[in-house]
């Protein structure tokens, strides 16, 4: 639906009930056809077998479930050409183009890191009692909190990313040798009992439904309800076809349906917890209903509509912090690249896109660095806008952004948007982007009155955590000049530390942290029902930490290969499907084709 009101969190996945997605007789935006809506006997059967298999699937032995996922990996992979395909259908890329690879990234790669991680992790629960962490992997931060190193993990790591570093920081408190005895908690409890998890899955990646599945299957011990969100109903045969060995046991199932089988799935009683990756709109019509007096009055007296446990991955604007020092030309360049890549990638529908610049207004380069992005948007080609509403979010936005500088940049053809980049934001002001996700083709650029680094670092992550809206990711951009600083590199750090958000990267886009698969993903810890900003609990967490505080990236500037979401890739289909490969079936070969199609001209 076209000309959506402007509300918070307008995210990557489920649609509310006021927004369904384009739709008529089951076609579906992009030319995939979806199946019919089902009917409420069906959802009760599906729930009542789910339902009377949870125990079984909770007291599985640990080994038994890690050959099941990896059943489901093989099936998983022998289908995942065809998913890209129907999948880059659906969203008018054409399959040859250099867009064509994104799909490959989005969906099965990601999915299949995912399962085998978790399959390791199971194993290592069969003979340990949890995931082995190397003592190495265990450091002490400069406050006391401690830390885990979840990438590189292995070998395949190391050689894949080159230069990348994930951090798991713990709760300030916990002490290292209750990591190990707090690891695995599920498997640690005698006889659990079952439960039936409603997961609400996401229509924008393809990868996010089944890594909310793995989740909750592999780290609470759920069985689940997965509803495919009405924008990628296209692929649950796939998704049928490659969890059939735990669909068969009932351990899972899967349907699909608009906002009234939603509605229907989250009041039944058959539900015992709902897991939502979408908007904040969506999560709010569950637990307090719909908009009005009603439901603030709920809200008010803490009086939720539902009191089934609600977890969720709401989005947020992500943040973009650009440290003002002297970037060689090929520095300014990459963080050019880096930022446009973010911004295009998947059309601009990821709820880690890049969406907010934060640059000092004194900077000497800060009119370099967005001329740079500019021509880097103005090559690269204008995406279908196929998710709903955007473009109603897309003309509210802009028409809230009067008073600032707005460019617009490529061609844009038929059901596009043209890439815009707004200016010179008032960082005292009100503005709507500060608090509306513009899940669209749209960045923001706000600066700040700093005389240095250091005075940046500190008041750009009081920005970030005070004015605009979520905590889900952030990223800071420093050349390596700063880190090789003292004293800027310990502003560097101080800023990371200081930033209120689940996942913070430094260099990195922060969607590697979601696609690595070893590092919680979701929203900084705290957040309420009533204040859900990105949502409340962690994802993905494959080996199964508890007491997580947030996930801290750090890769370099200057990256050899180039990374994935960097414009123009000359052979990402060719990268993608070798990564998939590497991920069903890891060896040496795999890993050598990879390289190849990274690194070739």
């Amino acid at each position: 639906m076209e000309g959506c009101k402007l509300t918070p969190g307008h995210m990557f996945s489920e649609t509310s009930t006021a927004e369904p997605p384009t739709q008529s007789n089951g076609a579906l935006e992009g030319g995939a056809t979806g199946p019919s809506a089902p009917k409420p006997s069906q959802l009760d059967a599906q729930l009542r077998r789910l339902g009377d298999n949870s125990v079984r699937f909770a007291r599985l032995p640990a080994a038994d479930k890690a050959q099941l996922l990896r059943e489901v990996a093989r099936r998983f992979y022998a289908q995942s050409a065809a998913m890209v395909e129907v999948a880059n259908r659906a969203k008018a890329v054409e399959p040859e183009s250099m867009l064509a690879g994104e799909e490959w990234f989005s969906g099965p790669v990601i999915s299949l890191r995912g399962m085998r991680l978790f399959a390791q992790s199971l194993d290592d629960v069969a003979r340990y009692g949890a995931p082995r962490i190397p003592d190495s992997h265990l450091t002490t931060l400069a406050s006391g909190q401690r830390a885990v190193r979840l990438t590189p993990g292995d070998a395949y790591d190391s050689a894949l990313f080159r230069g990348w570093r994930a951090d798991a920081w713990l709760e300030p408190g916990v002490e290292l040798q209750r990591i190990a005895e707090s690891q695995a908690s599920f498997y640690r409890e005698r006889d659990p009992d079952g439960r039936v998890v409603l997961v609400l899955g996401a229509g924008n990646v393809a990868s996010i439904s089944v890594l909310d599945v793995l989740y909750h299957s592999f780290v609470e011990g759920s069985v689940c309800l997965l509803k495919m969100s009405p924008v990628n109903a296209y692929l649950l045969p796939f998704y049928e076809r490659a969890f059939e060995p735990l669909i068969a046991q009932g351990f899972l199932a899967i349907t699909h349906g608009a906002g009234e089988v939603g509605a229907y799935l989250t009041a039944h009683a058959g539900v015992e917890a709902i897991h939502v990756t979408g908007s904040a709109d969506t999560h709010d019509l569950i637990v307090w209903g719909p908009p009005g007096p009603e439901r603030e009055a709920r809200r008010r007296s803490n009086s939720p509509l539902t009191h089934k446990r609600v977890t969720s991955e709401l989005g947020n604007i992500s943040p973009v912090l650009v440290v003002p020092a002297r970037y060689t030309d090929a520095e300014l360049s990459a963080a050019a690249r880096s930022i446009a890549g973010m911004v295009v990638h998947n059309a601009s529908f990821n709820c880690n896109a890049a969406k907010m610049l934060v640059t000092a207004r004194g900077w000497p380069q800060r009119e370099d660095l967005l001329r740079r992005v500019g021509e880097v948007l103005t090559k690269s080609p204008t995406r279908r806008a196929y998710y709903p509403g955007a473009r109603g979010r897309f003309s509210s936005l802009l028409a809230a952004a009067a008073d600032a500088k707005v460019e617009r940049f490529g061609e844009p053809g038929e059901g596009a948007l043209p890439w815009t980049l707004i200016t010179g934001l008032d960082p005292s002001s009100e503005s709507p982007l500060f608090r509306v996700e513009p899940f669209c083709a749209i960045l923001s650029e706000v600066s700040l009155e700093a005389t240095d680094a250091a005075e940046f670092l500190a008041l750009a992550a009081d920005f970030a955590n005070e004015r605009l809206w979520g905590t889900l990711n952030v990223m800071l951009i420093a050349p390596p000049s700063v880190e090789k600083d003292p004293a800027l590199a310990g502003s560097l750090a101080a800023a990371v530390a200081a930033l209120r958000y689940g996942t913070v990267s430094v260099n990195l886009w922060p969607a590697a942290g979601y696609g690595l698969g070893s590092p919680p993903w979701g929203g900084y810890p705290g957040a309420t029902l009533a204040d859900v900003q990105s949502g409340i609990g962690w994802g993905h967490n494959a080996l199964l930490l508890d007491h997580v505080q947030k996930v801290v990236l750090h890769g370099p500037l200057l990256g050899f290969p180039q990374p994935f979401w960097f414009p123009g890739h000359a052979h990402l289909s060719e990268l993608g499907a070798a990564l998939a490969g590497v991920e069903a079936s890891p060896g040496l070969g795999g890993v050598l084709r990879a390289a190849w199609a990274a690194v070739r001209p």
